[in-house]
């Protein structure tokens, strides 16, 4: 008799490792691309980074999403250019780079917050706004540290709002979009 019990197969967490190892590197690959692909409007470019670490949380669940982002925030720091300037440890001392760590614990906090079971759309939408609140929870706080003690400027309260505050709404608007994908994927892989 095997020991593999035939229900687990449509459970989230019960993947094989091989194929969570492949959804990881798809996520990876999202990551690298999502970096290079910006929509310019004046003062707040659109960028995709924070909604596929969201969406990788949603997808993936809270470990291996957030896994598969920091494996991609590895590869950069290791110097390949995955970041949107480049890569390389010296990316640390860049005012952006707290968004990238956060982008690890979007992915963490939006998969713990999808918990476990079907994904309703009102479930996503809460997890993807979870998420990306994690993302400025880390992000803002190294952007000013920097700002202040790294680069030595002043006007932190001008450079807390153009620099971090203004991208709050984009990133709310995408994180329901990634909600309503996550959902309908969801709905998807639970019909295969």
């Amino acid at each position: 008799m095997s020991d593999i019990n035939p229900q687990n197969r449509f459970k989230p967490n019960a993947a094989p490792l091989s194929v969570r190892i492949a959804e990881c590197a798809l996520f990876i690959v999202l990551m690298v691309v999502s970096a290079f692909i910006r929509i310019p409007i004046p003062y707040v470019p659109i960028t995709f980074q924070t909604v596929v670490a969201v969406l990788a949380g949603l997808l993936l669940g809270a470990k291996w999403g957030a896994a598969s982002v920091a494996i991609y925030v590895f590869m950069g720091l290791l110097g390949l250019p995955v970041f949107t300037a480049g890569g390389g440890f010296a990316y640390v001392f860049e005012l952006t780079f707290g968004y990238i760590l956060g982008f690890v614990a979007a992915a963490f906090f939006a998969g713990l917050a999808r918990g476990k079971g079907r994904l309703t759309l009102a479930r996503a939408v809460v997890a993807s706004l979870i998420g990306v609140a994690a993302n400025y929870i880390v992000g803002i706080p190294y952007f000013m540290l920097i700002w202040k003690f790294y680069m030595h400027l002043g006007g932190m309260a001008n450079a807390l709002i153009m620099y971090n505050l203004i991208y709050i709404p984009k990133d709310v608007v995408l994180s329901v979009l990634a909600a309503v994908l996550a959902e309908r994927v969801a709905k998807l892989i639970a019909k295969r």
